[in-house]
């Protein structure tokens, strides 16, 4: 159990000499923002200059921008996380979810995965809690949906579809088989976009292995509430995106909502009907709601209020001691564009982690701090194997193998770890050679189920229980 009273860390925890204390620096959030900062404090405070302590409910971080690779194949999903302790030496791991902040107090509440909850007392706070899925009370969304925010996710629709693929490649019932490989997908922003992107190029790779499928069988639908996909390129890369994915045979419905999918009967606001046992929704993050259980100043959209200097500060610009916010869930100023916010991405999120942490520093020494500011080197997307857009430095348009090379290096180097960077780019090699593995473990989603089915059932309570052993070839003795 983590000590809760900050001051009573042993010289044999923190390395100090006997009798001193040092302050604790608790980093909620184990993301990008929480892994960068936490890594550049240790590299500028040693342990007797700083207790850093990282929570979070899982002992990895989640490199989001590889989630629809992983989903496809393209990558192993254990190779798209990075184990804390491994990242951080020298940082304290608190596996556990924050559920509450008393600032004012200098506590929060964590609740572990088993036990009670406790306390965590600290001297100054890191607030990273990044972004949840934004879901909207839609019937049957719920009961039918799937996200792409966690590993987890990406792991379960990769063996959703390659299992539905499966399944239809026996099924004589055409109403059956059309929506068995039906795919749908909400959503046409980056992650819709390259999610159903990889994922298509996937399953058209698993259809060829199966002799009573063909290409044609797939149906593969984007619904997408605005006017347009990838709102973060120029108008016309995205118009090029968008006809490179129709000319694949996917099904776009621009300007249009899911209205229902109960029982996997979709309807749409335009009227558009359909049955799909697949949807995955990437329509949008919102701020984590923990935020708003705590005393810290939250902006209209319940993001954290900071300063471009990362402190957190209330809405007449007043700084909160002690209190410092980065990444999705914080609304920090973009100095280069006034009025307007840094993006909710990696290539932000990376770079806010290493100057919230170099302010922290300099606050703690008396020095003053700098204001954040990152010009955004470019954007790149993945459209499946071998394809991609790209946009660098508001000049140089990309497209085709050239873009996706560029958005597989950018992120492979943006990987933390040189373990996972070899790893990844090991495994890109061995599918050029050998080609996708398109086999499902659908049975990881419950391993039990084998187990539970072979189990007898139990024995009334005033029957003696007989067992009898048998060999490795299951005769009896």
């Amino acid at each position: 159990m983590p000590q809760n009273d900050l001051t009573s860390v042993s010289p044999a925890h923190n390395g100090s000499p006997a009798g001193v204390t040092v302050p604790r620096i608790l980093v909620i959030g184990g993301g990008s923002v929480g892994l960068y900062t936490a890594r550049r404090l240790r590299k500028r405070l040693g342990k007797d200059q700083a207790r850093i302590t990282v929570v979070d409910p899982n002992p990895y971080l989640t490199y989001a921008p590889f989630l629809p690779e992983a989903a496809a194949g393209s990558i192993e999903s254990r190779y798209v996380v990075a184990p804390l302790r491994k990242a951080l030496p020298g940082v304290e791991i608190v596996e556990g979810k924050v559920t509450s902040i008393a600032h004012a107090d200098r506590r929060v509440t964590v609740v572990p995965k088993e036990g009670d909850e406790f306390v965590l007392t600290y001297d100054e706070v890191v607030v990273a809690f990044g972004s949840v899925a934004r879901l909207l009370p839609i019937p049957g969304l719920a009961e039918q949906g799937i996200g792409l925010k966690t590993v987890e996710e990406a792991i379960a629709v990769r063996d959703q579809v390659l299992d539905k693929i499966d399944v239809a490649s026996t099924v004589t019932d055409e109403a059956l088989r059309r929506r068995l490989l039906t795919f749908t997908f909400i959503g046409g922003g980056f992650a819709g976009i390259e999610a159903i992107a990889e994922i298509e190029d996937m399953a058209r790779a698993a259809v060829k292995k199966h002799p009573t499928l063909t290409q044609s069988d797939l149906r593969f639908v984007m619904i997408e509430g605005t006017g347009r996909i990838l709102p973060e390129l120029s108008e016309p890369m995205a118009l090029y995106a968008l006809d490179q994915l129709k000319d694949r045979g996917i099904e776009f419905h621009l300007s249009t909502f899911l209205s229902s999918c109960t029982d996997g009967h979709v309807v749409t606001s335009t009227g558009v009907e359909f049955d799909t046992d697949t949807i995955v929704w990437t329509a949008g993050i919102k701020s984590n709601p923990v935020l708003n259980d705590s005393d810290l100043p939250l902006d209209k959209m319940g993001r954290l209020q900071v300063l471009a200097t990362l402190q957190v500060a209330t809405e007449d610009g007043t700084i909160v001691p002690g209190a410092w916010g980065a990444g999705d869930c914080a609304a920090v100023p973009d100095v280069l564009n006034p009025g307007k916010f840094c993006p909710p991405n990696a290539q932000h999120a990376i770079r806010e982690g290493v100057q919230l942490a170099e302010n922290l520093v300099s606050s703690l020494k008396g020095e003053p701090t700098k204001e954040y500011a990152h010009k955004n080197i470019g954007t790149v997307a993945s459209l499946g194997l071998y394809k991609g857009v790209a946009e660098l430095f508001g000049k140089f348009k990309l497209r085709g193998p050239l873009a996706w090379a560029m958005h597989r290096g950018y992120h492979v180097l943006a990987m933390p770890t040189w373990n996972r960077k070899f790893h990844i780019f090991n495994g890109w090699v061995g599918q050029a050679v050998y080609g996708r593995e398109t086999v499902a473990l659908n049975a990881v989603q419950d391993p039990r189920a084998a187990f539970r089915a072979a189990a007898p059932a139990p024995k009334k309570t005033d029957e003696p229980l007989k067992q009898v052993a048998t060999s490795a070839a299951g005769d009896a003795k």
